[in-house]
């Protein structure tokens, strides 16, 4: 069996690796080797053997066209119909226009419609040109609409109810949604790639055509769809004849386009592990709203997020394992702590948040509740299929800790409950509200956000009247505090309530004065320890005999 501290050196070894290994593949990702005969064969194309060359090098006369149809393939120029067309198109100059689209019957009868991007030389119809390359995109997604929301108090006439009852029978119901935007890149660099070890990645983007005794390939086209974004989404109602589409163009550097190609088969590997459309844009925007070097800062961030979870729920859970005593413990901070974080938990999922915040989340949530019943020494006994619930006692240090946690909470609770209950007041009657559940989690999670630091202080208080923070788990507190900062950096990143993003900083005040009473109360040995131990009363090991 490991101990405790080689397991997790393990675990930290094994981190390590992983954050290497991910350095080493993005550098493979970022760099990649061009023809060794290039250079032999000089940089018109006219010699080396195997290597596979561009065609822009030969600054040929491009134009840009955009169709749209409702089919997914087609097989006559009649089926399409132009939306636009940019003559003399620059490859090196960037541009972005808004077009109406002439949306047809069968796209507004929850149906789909698609877009072909072609790139042909200028004055040939795409049909009629042999080196043309083009890409498919579709310019509608399948969501479930939001539900509308109201105020709970007013309510609504006799229409809005019955127009209201129709969304709600269909609001489980997938509808077609709108793409307004749509980005296009081709890649401009004029890099000779080498035959034999052409990067996957592109290669099914490349289109290759023999010229004379030279292999070249034709400009890469790249659909930029870590672009379409949620909040871009318009729903498709059946009276829609036309919307607008923005389509943008950038030229794009072959390391950013093979970053940009492994995301995006990421983004689309998550939606086929069960990854809604909305988890997987919260994915998206880390991506698109940061350049390249504060996403390398973002992916470190979030490893090192993801060791200290590890670790702080690992000491966490060896801290509570092996506790006998509550000595110096407030039992109700422990009790709230599992309230609100069940209470955040239930929020951030009637908010249909993320998966990178819900998860961790939900598992913080199922050991607060383990916590509480190690906190209360709660043994469930079965009779037969009735469970019975019976309580531990507490011994006389154990009860005048209960008295200083009682006195701390019969303070606060003179300022939080009229705090608490005048803002769910408010909100009811000056906020709209999904259903009453919605309006009931949002009044507690407020609660908890803007007052629930409150509830940190009984913990303060036993410190304070006991002088002493020995009985604390110092070392999950630890794994804690850097994760706290860490989460002060993910605000600005990942989308989440706002409530949310500010509870993040008001950790941070609670862990500092956490360390003031650290500093100002140094350790006792004759004091018990946070596993209801002291130093004083471990057995002395036995003098050795020569």
């Amino acid at each position: 069996m490991l101990s405790r501290s080689s397991f997790t050196s393990l675990v930290v070894g094994v981190f390590a690796v992983y954050v290497a290994h991910t350095c080493w593949v993005m550098y493979g990702i970022v760099y990649t080797r061009p023809c060794p005969a290039a250079a032999e064969g000089g940089g018109g194309g006219g010699g080396g053997a195997g290597c596979v060359w561009p065609y822009l090098a030969r600054r040929p006369k491009l134009q840009l066209s955009v169709y749209t149809t409702t089919r997914s393939s087609i097989g006559a120029e009649s089926s399409i119909d132009l939306v636009l067309n940019v003559e003399d198109f620059d490859i090196e100059s960037k541009f972005e226009r808004t077009v109406n689209v002439s949306v047809p019957k069968k796209t507004r009868n929850n149906g789909t419609l698609y877009a072909y991007i072609f790139l042909h030389h200028a004055g040939i119809l795409p049909w009629h040109d042999g080196k043309q390359v083009h890409v498919v995109s579709p310019l509608t997604t399948y969501m479930i609409p939001k539900p509308e929301e109201i105020n709970l108090l007013t309510g609504e006439s006799a229409t809005q109810q019955i127009e209201a009852e129709k969304q709600t029978n269909a609001l489980d119901e997938p509808v077609s949604h709108w793409r307004s935007r749509l980005t296009l890149n081709i890649m401009v660099e004029d890099f000779v790639f080498d035959g034999s070890s052409l990067p996957a990645d592109v290669h099914r983007y490349m289109k290759m055509v023999q010229l004379g005794k030279t292999v070249h390939y034709l400009p890469i086209l790249f659909i930029d769809q870590l672009s379409n974004r949620v909040k871009d989404l318009m729903v498709i109602n059946r009276s829609t004849t036309e919307l607008p589409l923005t389509v943008s163009y950038d030229k794009i550097s072959l390391g950013k386009l093979r970053f940009w190609i492994h995301m995006q088969d990421a983004v689309y590997s998550l939606q086929q592990f069960g990854f809604s459309e909305k988890d997987a844009d919260e994915v998206k925007g880390i991506f698109v709203d940061t350049n390249l070097y504060f996403l390398a800062l973002t992916f470190f961030v979030a490893a090192f997020h993801l060791l200290f979870d590890f670790l702080a729920f690992k000491n966490d859970i060896s801290f509570w394992k092996k506790k006998r005593s509550m000595i110096g413990m407030s039992t109700k901070a422990v009790l709230w702590r599992c309230f609100s974080t069940v209470v955040i938990f239930l929020f951030l999922l009637d908010e249909q948040t993320s998966l990178l915040v819900l998860v961790p989340a939900g598992i913080g949530a199922v050991i607060e509740l383990w916590k509480v019943k190690k906190a209360l020494k709660m043994t469930i006994k079965w009779q037969g299929l009735r469970p019975r619930i019976q309580f531990g006692t507490y011994n006389d240090s154990e009860k005048k800790t209960e008295e200083y946690d009682t006195q701390a909470m019969k303070y606060l609770s003179y300022l939080l409950y009229p705090l608490c209950i005048g803002g769910a007041g408010y909100s009811l009657l000056n906020v709209k509200y999904k259903s009453w559940y919605s309006w009931l989690i949002n009044s507690f999670v407020n609660g908890v956000y803007a007052f629930g630091f409150l509830f940190m202080l009984p913990q303060l208080f036993v410190n304070y009247k006991m002088k002493s923070v020995a009985h604390l788990p110092w070392k999950a507190f630890t794994y804690k505090a850097f994760n706290t900062f860490i989460d002060d950096i993910f605000a600005f990143i990942i989308t989440m309530p706002t409530s949310h993003r500010l509870a993040c900083f008001r950790d941070d005040v609670v862990f500092l004065v956490y360390l003031y009473q650290r500093w100002l109360y140094p350790v006792d040995k004759s004091r018990v320890n946070e596993y209801g131990e002291s130093y004083e009363e471990k057995p002395k090991k036995k003098a050795h005999r020569e």
